[in-house]
C-alpha cells in the first residue's frame, strides 16, 4: 500500500482534496506496518478520511460479508462518517445502524451484508441479538471517540462487540482528546500512537467578548445574528427549553432560525441539519449536542448564548468553526449577573457592534420534499435531472441534495419554488408518482 497509490488518488478525486494532510499521510503509513493504531488529533483536522482511507484499502472485493465495523458514540457522528466514506465513492457498500432509525428497513438492508458496517454501540448490539448481522468475519475494528463512548457508558456493549470477531486483524481508536486507559477486553497493547493533538495548529478562531445583561441578552443576541449578514452561525445553548426560546424571540424578530437538541425525534433532527448545512436555514440553536459529529466546513460563526460546564466542552463547541483550513470567530456573551467560568479568559477583546441597525437576511433558499429515496432506486442525479426537464430549472437553482433510504430533500432558490411546484405536483420521477412538496 503505497502513498502513490492509485486507488488513493482516485479517492481523492472523489472526495475534493488535493492531497493528503500531515495526519491522513501518516495513518496511511504506519498502517502499513501497525494493526493496532490510536489516532489522537482535534476536531476539524481530517481524521475521519485519516482512518477511512487505509480500512478502504484493506477491504477485499467480491465478499458478501461484513469486513469492518465503526462504531461511534452518536447517530449524527455515524452517519458524518456513512457521508464521507460514501464520498470516497469506493464501490463498497456501507450501511449505518442507529436508534431512531426503522429497525425493520435495516434488516432488510442487512439481507444483503455491507462491506463496512457503521454504527451506535446500543443498536449494533441489538441486531447481533436478533442474529441480523454475522461479525464472525470482521477483520476491521473502529472505534471513533472511544473516550466519548466510555463515558457515555457503553462499555459493555463495546464489549459484547468485540467478542463476536474471530478473525479481527486491524483495531483503531480515534478520539480528539488524550486518552491513556485502554479497555482490558480489547487486545491493544503497545499500539502505534499518532498524536497530532500537541503539534496541530490551532483553530484559526478569533475569539470576542460581549457583556450583556438579563434584560438584554435576546436583544444583543438579534443584533449580533443579524449583522453576520447571513454567514452559517451555531448558537450554543445549556438547554433545550433554552434553545427553544431563543429561536421564539428571532422567530417573533423576523430572524429565521432552527433548533436541534437531543429531545427531538430522529427525523426532525436530520431535517433540522439538512436545512441549516443546505442554507435554507442560516442559523442553528442548539445544545452541546452540536458540538460534536457536525462537520460543516463553512460555519463562520459559534455564539456561545450560555457556558457550557466545563472547558472541553467549550473546546469541541468552538471546533464546529475553523475547520481544516478556514477561519472563525466565536463570541462569548459575558453577563456580570452570572458567574464566568473559570476557563474563560478575560483578555478576549470586546465585539463593538455598529449602531447601524442591520435588518434580517433571508436566505434565498427553500427546502423541498420528495416521497422516495434510496430504496426506491432514486438518486441525486435522477432529481436533477427532473428538476431540470420537468420543473425547467437552471444549474444555478439547485442547491444541496441529500437522498435517504425513503425520501429526499432538496434544496432550491425561493423564487422558483410557487411556478415549479405548479409544475412538477403531477409529474413522475423513474415512473414514480411522489409526494413533493415544502419541507415542514
Amino acid at each position: 500500500m503505497m502513498l502513490n497509490d492509485t486507488r488513493v488518488a482516485n479517492i481523492l478525486s472523489s472526495i475534493g482534496f488535493s492531497a493528503l494532510n500531515a495526519l491522513q499521510e501518516e495513518t496511511l503509513e504506519h498502517s502499513k506496518t501497525n494493526d493496532k493504531l490510536l489516532i489522537l488529533s482535534q476536531t476539524g483536522s481530517g481524521k475521519t478520511f485519516a482512518f477511512l482511507l487505509p480500512l478502504y484499502l484493506r477491504l477485499e472485493p467480491n465478499l458478501n460479508e461484513i469486513q469492518a465495523v465503526i462504531l461511534a458514540p452518536s447517530r449524527e457522528l455515524s452517519i458524518q462518517i456513512e457521508q464521507v466514506f460514501r464520498a470516497m465513492k469506493t464501490n463498497f457498500k456501507v450501511l449505518t445502524c442507529y436508534g431512531g432509525h426503522s429497525i425493520n428497513v435495516e434488516k432488510k438492508s442487512l439481507n444483503q451484508a455491507p462491506s463496512v458496517l457503521i454504527g451506535t454501540p446500543g443498536r449494533i448490539c441489538d441486531h447481533i441479538s436478533r442474529n441480523t448481522v454475522d461479525l464472525s468475519n470482521v477483520t476491521q475494528f473502529v472505534v471513533d471517540e472511544y473516550d466519548k463512548s466510555l463515558e457515555f457508558g457503553f462499555e459493555e456493549q463495546l464489549k459484547f462487540i468485540y467478542q463476536q470477531f474471530n478473525n479481527l486483524k486491524y483495531t483503531t481508536l480515534v478520539s480528539a482528546t488524550e486518552h491513556k486507559e485502554f479497555p482490558s477486553y480489547i487486545e491493544f497493547r503497545s499500539p502505534k500512537i499518532i498524536n497530532h493533538l500537541s503539534n496541530s495548529n490551532d483553530p484559526d478562531i478569533v475569539f470576542w467578548q460581549l457583556p450583556v445583561r438579563n434584560a438584554t441578552k435576546f436583544e444583543r443576541l438579534f443584533k449580533l445574528l443579524c449583522s453576520f449578514k447571513g454567514e452559517l452561525t451555531i448558537v450554543f445553548c445549556n438547554f433545550r427549553e433554552s434553545t427553544e426560546r431563543v429561536c421564539d424571540f428571532l422567530q417573533e424578530k423576523g430572524y429565521e432560525s432552527i433548533v436541534y437538541h437531543g429531545g427531538m425525534e430522529q427525523d426532525e433532527r436530520e431535517k433540522a441539519l439538512i436545512k441549516f448545512r443546505n442554507g435554507t436555514h442560516h442559523t442553528l440553536i442548539c445544545t452541546d449536542l452540536g458540538s460534536r459529529g457536525l462537520d460543516i466546513p463553512e460555519i463562520q460563526h459559534v455564539v456561545h448564548f450560555q457556558f457550557p460546564q466545563n472547558e472541553e466542552a467549550f473546546i469541541h463547541r468552538n471546533g464546529r468553526t475553523a475547520r481544516m483550513t478556514a477561519t472563525g470567530s466565536s463570541y462569548l456573551f459575558v453577563n456580570k449577573e452570572e458567574r464566568t467560568p473559570d476557563y474563560i479568559k478575560s483578555s478576549h477583546p470586546e465585539f463593538v457592534m455598529a449602531n447601524i441597525s442591520c435588518a434580517p437576511v433571508k436566505s434565498p433558499w427553500i427546502t423541498l420534499y420528495f416521497s422516495g429515496g434510496k430504496k426506491d432506486k432514486i438518486n441525486k442525479i435522477d432529481i436533477v435531472g427532473f428538476l431540470s426537464q420537468k420543473g425547467a430549472l437552471a444549474k444555478d437553482d439547485i442547491g444541496l441534495i441529500i437522498v435517504q433510504d425513503f425520501s429526499s430533500y432538496v434544496a432550491v432558490k425561493e423564487k422558483q419554488v410557487s411556478i415549479l411546484l405548479d409544475k412538477i405536483r403531477h409529474e413522475k420521477v423513474k415512473g414514480r408518482k411522489l409526494k413533493i412538496d415544502i419541507a415542514k
